[in-house]
């Protein structure tokens, strides 16, 4: 992987599945950690055990910034940092068997009864984790919330592939920031042990490497008319194709665009700019996207937007 002690993971990084040794350079038990907030408790395991491979993911930006600043600080280089959902890491991301455990801690319980489907801890998620764990693997919960720990007891159980061993959190878990405040609350503080007990066959992976979609239109962009939104579904997700600006000193149009896949969301940038005798439209490398089907499918619904203003469709390269 080019770049391979950056901590910062790109999609543009990252293959369905990712070979540990392509993110770390060194063999090592590979170790993740989903939610890490500021990223307290991936430092106490990076100093703990600096053997071994530490991926973190988590949704939030600030969190990341913060979390890529302490291990800065702290010279911690056996660490990656993803910024994403942990369902895409462990179905798509890991290996067969290449976890060796998985820590969740203090996970957002999403406690409104139509949210739940939100939550990571259900027997789907369990399912597809016993493949990605080691023989003997463990995920391993911390939670103040009694209803959250008893939903993913629950769960567990019912995936068919776990043993849920309960017991007293680690003691470095209760140093968080939430754990403190929950303790200064007097708040029970819930932990078990998720051993993996059976495999069952992996689910389908996120079809990457995808051959990507470039256009070359007949005509001109100054006369296309007011953007609207455009969206394009596709088995397994959707594109959606968000706004267009016009370049400053150009006659060349910028496309801001999403993807949805599965539990991964991608933001674009899609360029249309004049040619000798016509428009060219391509992706462009903002931000080191990975090349999916739905990255091509946002590409084709601004070459067909463009089509719809009058450009004619010279030749399309997939």
């Amino acid at each position: 992987m080019e770049n391979a002690h950056d901590i910062l993971l790109k999609a543009g990084d990252l293959q369905t599945p990712t070979a540990s040794a392509d993110l770390f350079s060194r063999p090592g038990p590979l170790v993740l950690e989903v939610g890490f907030g500021g990223g307290h408790y991936l430092e106490h395991l990076a100093q703990a055990h600096p053997e071994w491979n530490l991926l973190g993911a988590e949704v939030s930006l600030g969190s990341v910034w913060r979390t890529y600043r302490r291990m800065k600080r702290n010279q911690i280089e056996h660490v990656r940092l993803y910024k994403g959902n942990a369902r895409f890491i462990v179905r798509d991301v890991a290996g067969e068997h290449s976890l060796d455990r998985v820590f969740v801690n203090f996970p957002d319980p999403w406690p409104r009864l139509k949210h739940r489907k939100n939550r990571l801890l259900q027997a789907p998620f369990f399912r597809i984790l016993s493949s990605r764990l080691v023989p003997g693997g463990s995920l391993f919960l911390t939670t103040d919330h009694p209803e959250y720990y008893s939903f993913s007891v629950e769960q567990g159980r019912e995936s068919g592939c776990f043993d849920v061993i309960p017991g007293d959190p680690p003691p470095a878990t209760l140093e968080t920031k939430y754990a403190r405040k929950w303790l200064d609350q007097k708040k029970p503080i819930f932990h078990a042990e998720f051993r993996c007990t059976k495999v069952i066959p992996s689910a389908p992976r996120l079809i990457t490497s995808i051959e990507m979609q470039h256009a070359s239109l007949k005509g001109s962009l100054e006369n296309v008319g007011a953007f609207t939104k455009q969206v394009r579904s596709f088995e397994g997700g959707h594109a959606i194709v968000l706004e267009a600006y016009r370049e400053l000193g150009s006659e060349g149009l910028l496309f801001k665009a999403t993807t949805e896949e599965q539990d991964f969301r991608q933001e674009l940038l899609i360029q249309a700019w004049p040619k000798k005798e016509g428009v060219y439209v391509s992706l462009q490398p903002f931000g080191d996207p990975m090349t999916t089907k739905g990255v091509r499918e946002a590409v084709m619904a601004v070459t067909d937007w463009l089509v719809s203003q009058g450009l004619e469709l010279e030749q399309a390269w997939v």
